[in-house]
């Protein structure tokens, strides 16, 4: 006995399409049976890309996430991929013919759904073979991203942040060859104070040594803005974001709000005294489930939401 599947909307589609995850099923919209996860994939495969940029899951006269999407489309760079499928965007990616500067000529073709879509349609051996093509390199006060090199995140947190803890759980993590990416401590607490301590004893540790790397203080960002304000020393700017912007605002942020940061601390750096590799001062997290916690998901999958918050990223250039 055969069985069929109706998907409503492109939401519902992508949220079927998706693995098995325990916030989709508490939001109510992941597949009810692996058959009809599978269905959702065969549907997804067949649709037209052009599909996704003409239908925004959530409405940009309502979100800003979506609006930032749409406008940082380039039309001609999404030429190539205009006639294929989700299924056909699959194959091309992980065709050997396929080089880095021909992913790289996509980049901004290329929507969060379009990515979360493909991504559906992927196993962990297929994404790890695309994702090998291209090389992001980010710079800061050292560069990072090259072949061959392996950049970590040192993360000497202190329960009550005393500053000779942490440098010395910093100084052991060093010895093991870790921090190339940032030393990057969770504050116990968001007092601006304690914050610019962190700040200041991290830069005296990393320019003591010439360490070749950079410091972070986990932070709000209006407590790391207010730090850089009373003279603390900002390497990269860190903030969580989300997928949506009602998402962004119970983190107490947009987008306006990450933009002015970037410039005070592109700016911050061409007034100290050192040789800075680049420009690349933001450090984003994002966390899938921040918006369903939120309750801001707007009945989008997981998947596609972390998409999102990872289009929010690519649109402020981060190092990390």
């Amino acid at each position: 006995m055969s069985e069929h599947y109706r998907f409503s909307d492109l939401r519902e589609l992508l949220a079927k399409a998706n693995e098995e995850k325990s916030g989709d099923q508490l939001a109510g919209i992941a597949a009810a049976s692996e058959r009809e996860r599978v269905a959702a994939k065969c549907a997804l495969a067949a649709l037209p890309l052009i599909d996704l940029l003409n239908n925004p899951l959530i409405p940009p006269e309502i979100d800003e996430v979506s609006r930032l999407i749409l406008e940082s489309h380039d039309p001609s760079a999404f030429a190539p991929l205009r006639s294929k499928t989700v299924g056909q965007f699959r194959e091309f990616l992980l065709d050997n013919q396929t080089t880095e500067a021909d992913l790289k000529s996509l980049k901004w073709g290329i929507t969060p759904e379009m990515a979360a879509a493909v991504a559906k349609l992927m196993s962990n051996k297929d994404l790890v073979l695309a994702a090998a093509k291209i090389r992001n390199i980010t710079r800061c006060r050292n560069t990072i991203g090259e072949r061959g090199v392996l950049g970590i995140r040192l993360q000497p947190n202190h329960p009550s942040d005393d500053l000779g803890g942490i440098l010395l759980s910093a100084f052991d993590g060093l010895l093991y060859g870790c921090g190339d990416a940032v030393i990057g401590v969770n504050p116990a607490t968001d007092s601006v104070d304690q914050v610019a301590a962190i700040l200041k004893a991290l830069d005296r540790l990393i320019t003591s040594f010439a360490i070749p790397t950079q410091a972070c203080c986990l932070a709000h960002i209006t407590t790391q803005l207010a730090c850089l304000d009373r003279g603390a020393p900002v390497d990269l700017l860190f903030q969580s974001v989300a997928g949506t912007e009602a998402a962004n605002t119970s983190f107490g942020i947009n987008l306006a709000m990450l933009r002015e940061g970037r410039e005070r601390v592109r700016d911050h750096h061409r007034s100290r005294n050192m040789a800075w590799s680049g420009d690349n001062v933001m450090y984003f997290e994002t966390g899938q489930g921040s918006a369903l916690s939120a309750e801001a998901h707007h009945g989008v999958d997981q998947l596609t939401l972390e998409a999102r918050a990872y289009g929010v990223a690519r649109a402020f250039d981060p190092f990390l």
